[in-house]
């Protein structure tokens, strides 16, 4: 008749015989267990020493009318269903408690039916705000991974040092050589950490001159130099209350250093141009692939700024050290070029898989994605070859199979063989010139319009090289 729940009910009210019996109606109907209280004292304390899903409470009780027990209940446990049982003089004072927040009430004398119809969506109410809580939760803990890919010992490692520095507001550097997702991690933190309100503020150190990066950090008033025609918020003010991250930090400059351990100490900063100071309430995040150590003795980087920094490091693994991880990081990665380039989802044969397997990553899972991604490109049908990887092995998978040709004609074998030698070749030349399709030319000792042609010819767009330099 009633749909079966496992949650548990409260009832409360100074009548014994009432809850008692209004138990005996339940229990068997609901499928839910049943607590009872014979007073606002004793359900508080029931509250506070059980996962209460709904509590029905009479709203007349000589220690404590159930209004306000509902309203202690919720500053306790705001996610308990509360149903008030009211006896037919004391309408308005079930009316002022849905006013605050009850979910329904009930007048006695009761229709068993009709209460058991209330108490079974009140059940079902606290079941589904249950669920969505868990559902959120674990949307919470999963999204900042959802890039990271890997069952691997070092990548499980990651996880855990992700999760445990995110609760906190310490400063973290991240470590690794290029391409093993340093920023990646940086986003994970900042997404699992109690600033994820609003956005993550990234700045890439070494794209930036000294003169230039230090503005941009710390900002700039009217006047403060030449072209300083307006007032102008540094990355610093930008990330008030949020996280920023300093991509490659080994390449800062030393007096722009000495400013980012000022501000770090004295938790402000000051403008250029500026003669008030700027509250920072901001994370640091930093990540560098060289060798601060060495830096240091080098007179290059401060020791104490990097002592400030380095409160916990996080290492990125490189992609030879967690070869196991490499079918489930192909399998990704084909799903996101297919969807990227808009085509059918594609696999790799098992010969393909091998190879990847043998080498040796110096450009770790970045290399990897954008290896993938042109074999996407390169490949015509939903099956990727050795051949389609252009990978440097000296064996006959690397080579158009025989069997593609052999029944073949002769002119349209070679027509095949070129076509798929100018795709490697086009594709190797884009990556090399980073999608620069001038510079591509030059290195190819083809003119630009020529190359063009041929793009156009083997349907490959010098766009995509472009982006993949993002990635």
């Amino acid at each position: 008749m009633y749909k079966k729940h496992n949650e548990i009910v409260l009832l409360v009210d100074d009548e014994p015989d009432m809850i008692l019996g209004l138990k005996r109606l339940i229990q068997p109907e609901l499928n839910c267990e049943v607590l009872i209280a014979e007073s606002g004292q004793a359900a508080m304390e029931m509250v506070k020493n059980n996962p209460i899903d709904v509590m029905v409470a009479d709203v007349s009780m000589p220690d404590m009318d159930g209004i306000e027990l509902m309203e202690k209940v919720m500053a306790h446990t705001p996610a308990i269903t509360t149903v008030i049982m009211t006896a037919f003089g004391t309408i308005d004072l079930a009316v002022k408690s849905l006013k605050k927040g009850a979910y329904d009430f009930v007048t006695k004398p009761f229709d068993n039916d009709e209460f058991l119809r209330t108490l079974s969506k009140s059940i079902e109410r606290s079941r589904l705000l249950r669920e969505n809580t868990q559902l959120q939760r674990r949307l919470c803990e999963r999204e900042p991974f959802e890039n990271f890919v890997g069952e691997s010992p070092p990548m499980k490692k990651v996880f855990e040092t992700i999760r445990m520095v995110a609760r906190t507001d310490a400063t973290v550097i991240i470590r690794g050589e290029s391409g093993t997702g340093k920023e990646m991690a940086a986003r994970a933190i900042h997404a699992l950490s109690a600033r994820r309100q609003r956005p993550m503020v990234s700045v890439n150190c070494p794209s930036l001159p000294e003169a230039i990066l230090e503005s941009e950090l710390f900002g700039y008033r009217k006047g403060a130099f030449t072209h300083a025609v307006t007032d102008k918020k540094g990355l610093l003010e930008e990330a008030q209350g949020s996280t920023i991250f300093l991509d490659e930090i080994g390449d800062i400059p030393i007096s722009v250093q000495t400013k980012l351990l000022r501000m770090i100490q004295e938790k402000e900063f000051k403008p250029l141009g500026d003669a008030r100071t700027v509250k920072a309430d901001v994370r640091i995040l930093a990540s560098t692939n060289q060798d601060l150590e060495k830096k240091i003795a080098q007179g290059l980087f401060r020791e104490d700024l990097y002592y400030r920094l380095n409160v916990v490091t996080l290492t990125m693994p490189p992609l030879r050290s967690m070869k196991e991880d490499i079918p489930l990081l192909v399998a990704h990665f084909l799903k996101k070029s297919a969807c990227s380039l808009g085509v059918k989802p594609k696999r790799l044969l098992s010969e393909a898989i091998n190879l990847l397997m043998e080498q040796p990553w110096r450009g770790n899972i970045r290399e990897l994605e954008n290896t993938l991604h042109r074999a996407v490109i390169l490949s015509e049908g939903e099956v990727i070859q050795p051949y389609h990887l252009n990978l440097p092995k000296r064996d006959s998978s690397c080579v158009m199979p025989e069997a593609d040709w052999i029944d073949t004609p002769y002119l349209e074998a070679k027509n095949k063989v070129v076509d798929s030698f100018t795709r490697k070749y086009i594709t190797s030349l884009l990556d090399k010139a980073g999608g620069n399709v001038t510079q591509a030319a030059k290195l190819s000792g083809l003119k630009r319009q020529v190359l063009q042609k041929i793009l156009r010819r083997v349907g490959v767009s010098s766009k995509t090289f472009r982006e993949q330099m993002h990635v």
